[in-house]
């Protein structure tokens, strides 16, 4: 009985150990196929041969041999080590090519983000750039007095169109920045109450178009100055409230509070509570509200329109701004978005708006003093606008004539600096700066015309007016000495604010100087 357990041991490791060798074959094979297994293949067989080696050796001691107990169980110990170490190094090779896949994957999903924001960027430069001829032209269209009551109307409705196309395009890259997290943020002393005004008086307007009521309800807190983004918070306050109002209907209520919570009697954290009475929104599709394009119901899309991006480009702006945003709502009965900010009062002081924030839809949207900065006067001004595309530098100037400012243009950057070049100086009082053009771009030319030998070069106000709105399309310009950053396509009264607010600093800073 004995022995033919011994036997039994020795012919059971011999046949284990056919099967390691042919597991080693395959091992082989499938290494020698890999795309980074270029070298070295004697080494992969040398295994194999051992293991024939080893298998001859167990059959020479079964038919040949006398094993004992001893023997075989080491021959049958042997089969089993070689068994578990072939399965530990495949399960080992099998983790790194899953982790080779793995990285893989990860560069190619890098790389198609990559393509795809350059891909948004390029195709966002090519539509903002007919939009901008498309909203000069109706702004010049509207602002004709003899224009009939019927081409107005079809006017006024084909300017809300373009600009709901411009805010969509808008939102677009400012999904990009919120996932990129490069949405910038600006650091000002600003009114609260001013900003809140503001808000009130659009919303209102909203409101009232639609049927709807009202209401405002703000803390003492609210008629502070604090230090942030204004422009920023205005926006995110506007998504939420539009979404308020375009879910809700009439007879319905809208309603923001303002609220804080105070620390050491200092008020450390603002509450903007946003109420409504309208379709409200279901517990189980509450929690992904907040994700990029969620709606509850597709045919939502139809009957309230809208492309699920304003929720999300707020609770970005929030979450960007070190605060929440959370959410209470019943089906039927309404909803409520409580944005949650750190904020502490600050001293006086507050910036006019300079058109120079990407969401700045007006001379008022960087809630500073939008009436000083359009009190100036450019009747007489003259400005060169730079942009190779001639309706767009037409559309510019028209809007600057109507202003009674004066205007020359510039096909390119090379020509733009040799007309500053050889021009008196103080000859220009501001150049609206295009950034993509032929021969030299708008960011070489802003360089060059800094660093002519000449008194006025230094700071005559250089604008960007241009199609790139990336973050680092402003760091650029501002490292290239240019004093603000408008893109197209631009609100007239932005244009004309930018201007007169830089033009006005410019002369008080050269007669500061005097």
């Amino acid at each position: 009985m004995i022995r033919w357990l011994i036997y039994a041991m020795v012919y059971l490791g011999s046949a284990l150990m056919v099967y390691n060798i042919l597991g080693f074959i395959r091992f082989a094979r499938y290494i020698r196929g890999m795309k980074t297994w270029s070298q070295g293949n004697r080494i992969l067989y040398l295994p194999i041969v051992l293991l024939v080696c080893f298998l001859l050796g167990y059959l020479m001691v079964a038919i040949f041999g006398h094993p004992d107990i001893v023997v075989a169980g080491i021959l049958l110990g042997g089969s089993v080590f070689v068994f578990v170490m072939y399965k530990l190094l495949s399960s080992i090779i099998q983790r790194v090519v899953e982790s080779e896949h793995l990285e893989a994957e990860l560069i190619a999903a890098e790389d198609a983000s990559r393509a795809k924001s350059s891909f948004l960027a390029s195709v966002s430069h090519e539509m903002r750039t007919p939009m901008n001829v498309i909203l000069g032209m109706n702004t010049l269209a509207m602002k004709n007095p003899g224009l009939p009551a019927e081409a107005r109307q079809q006017l006024e409705k084909l300017g809300h169109s373009a600009h709901y196309l411009s805010r969509l395009i808008n939102g677009i890259l400012e999904m990009q920045q919120i996932e990129r997290g490069e949405m910038p943020l600006q650091a000002e002393v600003f009114s609260l109450r001013d900003s809140l005004d503001q808000i009130n008086a659009t919303v209102s307007e909203l409101c009232d178009k639609k049927g709807l009521e009202y209401q405002t309800s703000l803390a003492q807190c609210a008629t502070r100055e604090y230090t942030g983004d204004a422009a920023r918070l205005k926006q995110a306050l506007m998504c939420l409230l539009e979404n308020a109002v375009k879910f809700t209907d009439a007879p319905g209520t809208v309603r923001l509070s303002v609220a804080c919570s105070k620390a050491q009697g200092v008020c450390s954290e603002i509450r903007f509570i946003i109420s409504d009475t309208g379709i409200g929104i279901d517990a189980d599709f509450l929690p992904r509200i907040l994700e990029p394009f969620a709606q509850e119901d597709a045919s939502y899309t139809n009957r309230f329109g809208g492309s699920g991006m304003g929720l999300t480009i707020a609770n970005g702006i929030v979450t960007r701004m070190g605060g929440r945003i959370e959410v209470e709502s019943r089906k039927g009965e309404g909803s409520t978005f409580t944005v949650v900010l750190p904020m502490t009062p600050t001293g006086p002081g507050k910036k006019a708006c300079t058109g120079n924030c990407e969401c700045c839809s007006g001379c008022g949207g960087c809630g500073g003093d939008s009436d000083a900065a359009r009190s100036a006067n450019l009747a007489g001004r003259r400005v060169l606008v730079v942009d190779d595309m001639a309706e767009n530098a037409e559309i510019v100037c028209d809007l600057l004539e109507l202003e009674d400012a004066r205007t020359e243009t510039a096909e390119n950057g090379l020509i733009a600096v040799d007309m500053v070049r050889r021009s008196v100086e103080r000859f220009y009082d501001a150049i609206l700066m295009d950034l993509r053009m032929p021969v030299m771009d708008g960011i070489e030319a802003a360089r060059r015309i800094r660093a002519l030998d000449r008194a006025d070069t230094a700071d005559i106000p250089i604008i960007a007016l241009t199609a790139n709105g990336a973050e680092a399309d402003r760091q650029q310009t501002k490292a290239a000495g240019m004093n603000a950053h408008l893109v197209k396509p631009v609100d007239a009264d932005a244009l004309y604010a930018a201007l007169g607010h830089w033009i006005h600093e410019t002369q008080r800073k050269r007669g500061a100087q005097q």
